[in-house]
């Protein structure tokens, strides 16, 4: 250990004049007053500029002034000006960023007659050195200043100091001259740097290379994941295969992350971009597999509990996702990192097995679970279609999930005939009403009892569906709301039955919208068949997209003309004494007399004006009234924004809503009845969903010794692919990859089954090629 990190500071040499060091007193007293609050706040400093540096106030340090021998002796500096071969911070970075060598002659003897080094804080401006003032200003991807620096360097004894600064503004903290040469994509220089000894783990972790809202680049703070992130696989090789120091994929930044995470978080699903990361990732995969056989670097997780797997799955990088899911090597020495492997080939079928490892629901916080109940994910029920996935969420429906959502389904039909013949057959008279002790009494009471357990378990489990899925109004057009209208049928029935056992007539209000909303709660059932499931998922987008924003705005026109009406007209007369006691229609005693509705009631107007939005309005009851012009104008206007704009406009987008959704309303009524799986599956008990766990487990025998998965075998249909395997087919399916292809290329003779595989393979090639041409479309036989 050197005795600067030993007692903490350094011994520096400071031949600095009179005149420099009082400037520099004056910026320091400058960044006093802004660090107190007593002026403006100093601007940021910027990584590098070409114009005027922004240096920092010198650290405090002991140093040894070279003059104080002079002053001693009264000797009197005649000519203020420096010596032309003195080397302050400003020449220095001047000479570099001009990178002309002929400034820096005479530096190494500079350096070593006044006894400095390059690495000495005052040739640092926020820890920003020469050597990195150097590389961020290459031409052609040269600058000669930058071996000049370190051969000199090398020489006065601080090399390792020199390369390994890094600089120490929290905007830019921790990066260092290796990020530098990365990012310049430079591999000479990340070379000749790492053989200076130059720290493959440096971390990069200011606020710049942190994820936030302002302008940054998370690359995941390390060297690999920097040169990952930026699409340079030679320079991974050399980084993680170099003789001098190896960089380690495993390592983690400051949220967890490794290389492979970072490589994750700068997807974005766009075609080229998916391409260079998958290149990438399995590049680190499999030479971290060659240097550490035993290190599985897909299952570190990070601070949030998530591998890259998950992290795509969370993020909602499609196109990694789907990657990292079908993943297959054919190599022998990297099979063994695949998540899928081929069991057989016959034709176009291909029988495939997948790893279900951090996927199926029977671990916790698995792939599924993140999915299904992730609503922040927009583009969820899209990855869901991704196989394996959709065919394990079938298959658990035709497992189990199936039968329980009909056993649900027929005890909720019993439960609203119940709640039915309960309303219907209600008592007279002030509630609560006394038991009759009769075959019908006692039947009447236990239809209640069932009717508010039922209530008291859709409360409950409203609040535990609410607390676990939070959901937003973004969300509900994706997810559904059913969940939330069975928590207000709960909650309207218990205000009811709160009201009843306290003696208010008003609970029969609260009692008969609960019913009407129960039998409306019934269309949740529709997502057990695929007709029914994608027109409900076309309703509720409708109800929340178009309708919504319809009455809004027609009740802004509403109230609003209702308003201006009532404040219009000028009631004539009254021809009856009789008292209205504020009711729009009477009578009721007899031997009142019937009173007419008034158009001074706003309640009534919003009523009439209600009616000519539907068409049935009437303009007789103007008669007897003052300023009829003046309405007429009114009620056109209304008519027209109202009856011929907003209802048309309804309609017209109504009909775009459908149009738009018709296309993904299939995968969203898959996701939907994912997440009632997925909330049935919970229900079940441990050893239950030990029982109705899916897949099987397969021992792989794979280059990396014993391997025994858990797998999920999936048949799949790929027309377009079958000339591909057309030399491995074998009358006894399995173990494709070692059949030998035949001598001949004639393919043999087969049954005629009605339809050319010479026909549809050319009718599929002529298809226009997308994103997801690998796909193979799965068979209707159930997978294992």
């Amino acid at each position: 250990m050197k005795k600067s990190e030993m007692f903490g500071f350094s011994l520096e040499t400071d031949d600095r004049t009179e005149e420099e060091k009082s400037r520099s007193k004056a910026a320091k007293k400058v960044g006093l007053v802004s660090a107190l609050g007593l002026g403006q706040e100093a601007p940021k400093a910027p990584m590098d500029t070409d114009y005027q540096e922004e240096m920092e106030e010198t650290t405090p340090q002991i140093r040894f002034n070279l003059n104080f021998d002079k002053a001693i002796q009264g000797e009197m500096q005649h000519n203020k000006r420096r010596d032309s071969k003195t080397f302050n911070i400003d020449i220095l970075f001047e000479a570099v960023a001009s990178r002309d060598v002929r400034k820096l002659d005479g530096l190494h003897q500079y350096l070593h007659q006044n006894m400095k080094k390059l690495s000495d804080s005052l040739y640092q401006s926020y820890g920003k050195t020469a050597l990195m003032k150097a590389l961020l200003h290459l031409s052609d991807g040269k600058n000669e200043t930058v071996e000049l620096l370190l051969d000199i360097s090398e020489k006065m004894g601080d090399i390792k100091e020199f390369v390994n600064a890094a600089y120490t503004d929290s905007y830019y903290k921790g990066q260092t001259a290796l990020h530098i040469a990365i990012e310049r994509r430079n591999i000479s220089y990340v070379k000749l740097l790492v053989s200076k000894g130059a720290d493959v783990h440096a971390k990069a972790c200011g606020k710049f290379f942190q994820p936030h809202d302002g302008p940054n680049f998370y690359f995941g703070e390390l060297p690999l994941s920097l040169a990952a992130c930026t699409n340079q696989p030679d320079m991974v090789d050399f980084l993680m295969m170099n003789e001098y120091q190896q960089a380690q994929a495993k390592l983690t930044d400051s949220h967890g992350n490794t290389v492979l995470h970072a490589l994750v978080v700068v997807a974005d699903n766009t075609k080229e971009n998916t391409d260079f990361i998958t290149n990438i990732y399995d590049r680190i995969l499999k030479t971290t597999s060659q240097l550490h056989p035993k290190l599985k670097l897909e299952d570190i997780e990070n601070h949030k509990g998530l591998t890259p797997l998950k992290m795509a799955a969370k993020t909602g990088k499609i196109g990694l996702f789907s990657h990292i899911l079908q993943r297959e090597f054919h190599e022998s020495h990297t099979k063994h990192l695949s998540r899928k492997f081929t069991e057989w080939v016959y034709g176009p079928v291909h029988s495939s097995l997948y790893d279900l490892a951090s996927v199926d629901t029977y671990e916790n916080n698995s792939v599924v679970e993140i999915l299904v109940y992730g609503s922040d994910i927009p583009n969820r029920h899209e990855m869901l279609q991704t196989e394996p996935l959709s065919r394990l969420l079938e298959e658990k429906w035709k497992m189990f999930a199936g039968r329980m959502f009909f056993s649900n389904f027929l005890v909720y039909l019993l439960y609203l005939i119940i709640f039915t013949v309960v309303s219907y057959n209600k008592k007279d008279g002030k509630p609560p009403f006394p038991l009759k002790y009769n075959k019908m009494g006692y039947l009447y009471v236990l239809g209640q009892l069932l009717t508010a357990l039922a209530n008291c378990y859709f409360f409950v489990m409203g609040i535990i569906d609410m607390k676990r899925k939070r959901p937003k109004l973004q969300t509900l057009l994706i997810d559904g709301y059913y969940e939330i209208l069975f928590f207000v049928q709960a909650v309207l029935f218990l205000v009811s039955a709160a009201l009843y056992l306290c003696g208010q007539q008003a609970y029969l209000g609260f009692l008969v919208l609960c019913l009407a909303l129960s039998w409306m709660n019934l269309l949740y059932f529709s997502r057990g068949d695929s007709h029914m499931g994608i027109y409900s998922v076309m309703i509720q987008k409708m109800i929340l997209s178009d309708i919504l924003r319809f009455l809004f705005v027609y009740v802004v026109f509403l109230f609003g003309f209702s308003a201006a009406v009532v404040t219009l007209l000028i009631e004539p007369p009254a021809r009856n004494t009789t008292a209205s006691k504020g009711r729009l229609f009477g009578p009721v005693d007899p031997n009142e007399e019937c009173v007419k509705p008034s158009f001074r009631n706003i309640s009534y107007t919003t009523l009439q004006l209600f009616k000519f939005t539907i068409g049935m309005g009437d303009m007789e009851f103007t008669e007897g009234y003052e300023y009829k012009e003046v309405f007429y104008i009114l009620l056109i206007g209304y008519i027209i924004l109202t009856y011929i704009l907003l209802l048309n406009m309804l309609i017209a987008l109504m009909n775009r809503t459908v149009e738009k959704i018709t296309m993904e309303s299939t995968s969203i009524w898959k996701l939907q009845r994912a997440i009632t799986i997925l909330d049935m599956e919970k229900r079940l008990s441990r050893c239950l969903r030990r029982r109705f766990r899916c897949g099987v487990e397969k021992k792989l025998g794979l280059a990396a010794g014993e391997d025994c998965r858990r797998c999920f075998r999936v048949e799949e249909v790929n027309w377009n692919k079958w000339n591909i395997n057309l030399g491995k087919i074998n009358e006894d399916p399995g173990s494709w990859d070692r059949v030998q292809p035949p001598a001949s290329d004639t393919p043999p003779n087969r049954t005629n089954r009605g339809r050319s595989w010479r026909g549809l393979f050319m009718e599929g090639g002529r298809r226009q090629q997308t994103h997801e041409s690998t796909e193979m479309s799965p068979l209707r036989n159930t997978p294992v």
